[in-house]
């Protein structure tokens, strides 16, 4: 009897989507852009970029390889760029950065830059994209679809509940999940290049 969830594709799609879109790394962005606002405030922001972000992912999952087929691009040259730019998030991960955008006026930060590309950036995309190539069967994209749902209940439950989550670990150690992440997304990066230059010689693409 086949099984109903592939397990192994959902662990790796939750944990790669989960160090991707590095969750405790959205605290202190999610608490500089919604700085002043009121709670009721906060809380919706929490969800409708939650919102945003899944749509974005799901678009670029439905509609994504008919965009690459279009543009005559094969999937080991998005798999060798997706690499490469999640190189530079595991990169900015692991040094850190001090640009973080402040919250200004009335507008609803959730849309942009909170849903996307903070959170549907381009590496997720990517990676969702790579996912939904691999998926073949029921199994596979019931998985997906339950690993792509997860992460996002994920975001949500750490910007809804992100003061009290920044009390209990303090900048420290949100600083040392997010440098984890880091490393952990740079091995990705790396063995997404490896698996597209063996593509390329193999002559898959």
């Amino acid at each position: 009897m086949d099984a109903v969830i592939n397990v192994v594709m959902l662990t790796e799609v939750f944990v790669t989507l989960f160090v991707i879109m590095d969750p405790p790394g959205t605290i202190p962005v999610f608490l500089s852009l919604t700085a002043g606002r009121a709670p009721a405030t906060v809380k919706r922001a929490a969800w409708q970029a939650v919102v945003v972000s899944f749509l974005v992912i799901t678009l670029f999952a439905l509609f994504g390889h008919g965009i690459l087929r279009y543009m005559h691009i094969s999937i080991p040259a998005l798999q060798a760029a997706g690499g490469l730019l999640l190189l530079l998030v595991a990169l900015e991960l692991l040094m850190g950065y001090d640009k973080d955008p402040v919250g200004a006026g009335e507008t609803n930060v959730a849309l942009v830059p909170l849903g996307t590309p903070l959170l549907a950036g381009p590496g997720a995309i990517v990676a969702t994209m790579l996912f939904v190539q691999r998926a073949d069967d029921f199994a596979s994209v019931s998985a997906l679809v339950i690993g792509i749902v997860a992460v996002h209940v994920v975001l949500w439950l750490t910007m809804r509940f992100s003061l009290r989550i920044l009390k209990l670990i303090r900048d420290g150690g949100v600083m040392l999940i997010t440098r984890i992440a880091g490393l952990l997304l740079s091995a990705i990066a790396v063995q997404m290049v490896a698996d597209a230059v063996r593509a390329f010689i193999s002559g898959e693409g």
